[in-house]
């Protein structure tokens, strides 16, 4: 069978260190060009990939049987509508769009039009969060009564760019970054939210957008989750913190797979996604506790569920109604730090 070919729009750090070699690695799929107007990007592209680099997206449509859009989060919208009207199903990096109106519309615009639209939201292949979700399905916690949650950095001195100094528009700072994996990852794991509290902060000189987000979620089911992004953490707390009514579980450090990919490591190099022994969490009381091995972190599962929605009909890896969901807890979540408010969803 001819491998499906993939058009990927964006080559900065999403575009090559994620789905780039992601796509690569999963046998069906086909990188077949990459958009990005950066002529040293697009030098790595074609010596690293053997495909070309074009200068618009509009050059996909007519080659590609997949697009991915990794571009900057305010073309999120416009690329995908534009992919879809040209008969393509489509991968969008997180955030889908700026609110959750806008995502629905791309929803009924692929339904509409019978095209699978899913979202790179990879962290639900996270080591850690595929351990949680084990412990849970087992009942070793008991019953979930709080989910600490955090994606703290280091980084007093600001890279720059859209992220941290654009406006509104450009949909940038943590709180729809890491925040679309905080609020993804607690809504998967402990279901419907009621209310909404978040603070949002600019700490560091030089930065515009949020660098330091606090959102406090209340669960329909009476559990609570209380999720951090920070860039001028430190001191880091721990990555999770489970509190339920059998026992707790702790676990310090991020998931491998990233720093992996950053060091140029394949995903289907053996043993990408295992984590060392040295940085498994611990699962039991403050008296009681013993260490537990980490699933082995699969972001490659994502793109093999994309192929198999498109070939067998399967469903995409990540419903867009439920980034519907999330990206209303992130509404959420920016009216509550702005008019300094709980917002109650029910």
């Amino acid at each position: 069978m001819t491998d499906l070919r993939v058009g990927l729009i964006g080559y900065g750090a999403a575009g090559a260190f994620f789905h780039a070699p992601l796509i690569t690695a999963t046998p069906g799929l086909r990188l077949s060009a990459v958009v990005t107007g950066n002529p040293g990007r697009a030098a790595e592209v074609r010596e690293k990939y053997g495909v070309p680099a074009v200068g618009d997206a509009s050059e996909l449509w007519d080659s590609s049987d997949l697009i991915v859009i990794a571009s900057p989060n305010r073309t999120h919208v416009p690329l995908a509508a534009e992919a879809l009207k040209a008969g393509l199903p489509v991968v969008v990096d997180k955030p889908l769009a700026a609110t959750a109106e806008e995502a629905r519309g791309l929803v009924r615009l692929a339904r509409d039009r019978d095209l699978m639209l899913t979202v790179f939201q990879n962290r639900r292949w996270d080591g850690d969060f595929l351990t949680i979700r084990r412990l849970l399905s087992a009942g070793e916690l008991g019953t979930v009564t709080r989910l600490e949650s955090r994606f703290d950095r280091w980084r007093p001195t600001p890279k720059g760019g859209w992220r941290e100094v654009g406006g509104a528009d450009e949909v940038g700072g943590l709180l729809y970054d890491l925040g679309s994996h905080l609020v993804d990852q607690a809504l998967r794991l402990l279901g419907p939210v009621t209310e909404v509290y978040a603070e949002l902060d600019v700490r560091r000189p030089g930065v515009t957008a949020d660098d330091d987000a606090f959102v406090a979620l209340t669960h329909a089911s009476g559990a609570r989750s209380h999720l951090w992004a920070g860039a001028l953490t430190p001191r880091l707390g721990p990555r999770f913190r489970v509190l339920g009514s059998r026992a707790g579980y702790v676990k310090y450090g991020l998931d491998v797979q990233e720093e992996r990919l950053r060091a140029g490591l394949g995903p289907d190099s053996p043993g990408f996604g295992e984590e060392p022994q040295d940085r498994w969490g611990t699962l039991g009381t403050d008296d009681d506790n013993r260490p537990v091995p980490t699933e082995p972190g699969a972001y490659r599962e994502f793109y093999g569920a994309v192929t198999a929605s498109l070939r067998e009909g399967a469903p995409p890896p990540v419903d867009p109604e439920e980034v519907v969901g999330c990206l209303t807890v992130l509404e959420a979540a920016r009216r509550s730090a702005t008019e300094r408010l709980v917002v109650s969803l029910s």
